[in-house]
């Protein structure tokens, strides 16, 4: 009888179930949690998010957006989680995390053809014919066992690196006499447009904004900058070796780049102002909410592997925090993933194997969107072979299928998991002089080269 194994219940795994079963093909979904913890994970729940944010931008001109699009329009599960879980966050797409891991676990657990096993895959799954195709979703975060059998599979071609999540505060100790509400440029008052000019008044938006900022002074920079170079790290158990993914840089390994990197990173103050004063701040910090109901928010691109004491420390120094609480603290973790272009064909399966598939984070694309939408190429190619047919790639003119090009096209000995990206997707025969003319052509061709490729 055709069927799909699946291991490893995050966004990637959970699609595939979803995308394999509405395609009426019985499925087994492995999650080894809470058989087997994980340094990171904190709940039971099926694809558990580590930040609100971790959706991203959420229109047409970012390429991040237009792959969400997609997704919609392919009956994606994680976008119609996400869509009834979304809390404010300006032009992103933002979810209370565990409103959005129930949606998904709910729905997983009552589909008919769904069958949830809570167990640890320890090794690759040996072939079943390619009437019952697997795919391997693990993740990131990987069981050292099966992490080994991976490695035994497709060789030495087997690569690591790390990433870091950033801290929440309880929001009732975040001081409102010195923060203030606000989006950048004002974008959460109304529809998108063109920043306006650099001023005294710009980004003020009445309270009305997605985001808490934190402002700061000269002085405050300095001496916050001071402090967390001089900050000590927690230990990176067991690995020699720190190699972070540009993305998700600890927000330490930036302030060593240089006294200015977090002013013109994560710390960036354009397109804000102070309503006490009507000027920009020097710098700034922002918290998101992390919650529907309000209580918990996140630093904005302050991950880190700073020890907790010192976070505590370090931290509190930043106006509005002096008292702050922390409800998580920021960690560093392993992430583990395979050399795509030496392992994957752009259907998402081994070379190696017919009928086995890889999906997630682990397949070598960064960033949860991006897994999901591997997971879910996967499930629909997985469900494909199930039923006799044959697994077919989206056309590169998508970002759904750009992405699958280039995590098995890159250059394997220098690759590097990367997020979805205009510059990744096919280029315009002819493209338009101005840079959003030409993200909203290669976004309307995508979007009618994905409804020929789904009417095939």
């Amino acid at each position: 009888m055709p069927s799909v194994r699946i291991v490893g219940g995050g966004l990637a795994g959970c699609e595939a179930a979803w995308q394999a079963a509405s395609r009426g093909v019985p499925v087994t979904l492995h999650e080894m949690r809470p058989v087997r913890r994980t340094a990171v994970h904190q709940g039971d729940g099926l694809a558990e998010l580590v930040c609100s944010n971790s959706l991203r931008a959420d229109k047409l001109d970012n390429a991040v957006g237009l792959l969400k699009e997609e997704m919609r329009r392919l009956g994606s599960l994680v976008m119609r989680a996400a869509e009834a879980t979304r809390v404010p966050a300006g032009a992103a797409l933002a979810v209370d995390r565990d409103a959005f891991s129930a949606f998904i676990t709910r729905t997983i657990a009552a589909h008919p053809l769904i069958t949830l096993l809570r167990d640890e895959v320890a090794a690759v799954p040996p072939p079943q014919g390619l009437r019952e195709p697997v795919v391997i979703a693990t993740g990131p975060l990987t069981s050292d066992a099966l992490a080994a059998a991976i490695a035994e599979f497709v060789g030495q071609d087997y690569l690591y690196f790390y990433d870091a999540i950033s801290p929440i505060v309880s929001a009732d100790s975040i001081d409102m006499g010195v923060a203030f509400r606000a989006s950048r440029w004002g974008r959460s008052l109304g529809p998108a447009g063109a920043p306006p000019p650099e001023g005294p008044a710009c980004g003020v938006d009445d309270g009305q904004g997605d985001y808490l900022n934190c402002p700061m002074n000269a002085a405050e920079y300095r001496a916050f900058y001071e402090a967390l170079r001089q900050a000590e790290s927690a230990t990176v158990h067991d690995f020699d070796k720190e190699r972070f993914f540009e993305g998700c840089l600890p927000i330490e390994v930036l302030a060593h780049r240089g006294v200015d990197t977090l002013r013109f990173g994560p710390m960036k103050p354009v397109g804000l102002a102070d309503p006490r004063t009507g000027h920009r701040p020097y710098a700034v910090v922002q918290l998101r909410q992390d919650s529907l109901a309000g209580d918990h928010y996140s630093l904005v691109g302050f991950q880190t592997q700073l020890k907790w004491g010192e976070q505590e420390r370090v931290l509190r120094m930043i106006p509005g925090l002096a008292r702050a609480e922390f409800v998580r603290f920021g960690m560093v973790h392993r992430n583990t993933y395979i050399n795509g272009p030496t392992v994957l064909r752009e259907t998402w399966q081994a070379k190696r194997r017919d009928d086995l598939f890889f999906a997630g984070q682990i397949s070598g694309v960064e960033g949860y969107v991006e897994s999901a939408a591997s997971g879910l190429l996967a499930g629909i190619n997985a469900a494909a072979l199930a039923l006799g047919g044959a697994p077919t790639a989206a056309p590169r003119t998508t970002a759904i299928g750009a992405l699958a090009h280039y995590v098995s096209h890159a250059s394997a000995g220098h690759y590097e998991p990367s997020n979805i990206t205009f510059g990744i997707m096919e280029p315009l025969a002819s493209p338009p002089r101005n840079k959003l003319d030409r993200k909203t052509a290669l976004s309307a061709r995508a979007l009618a080269d994905l409804a020929a490729w789904m009417a095939r």
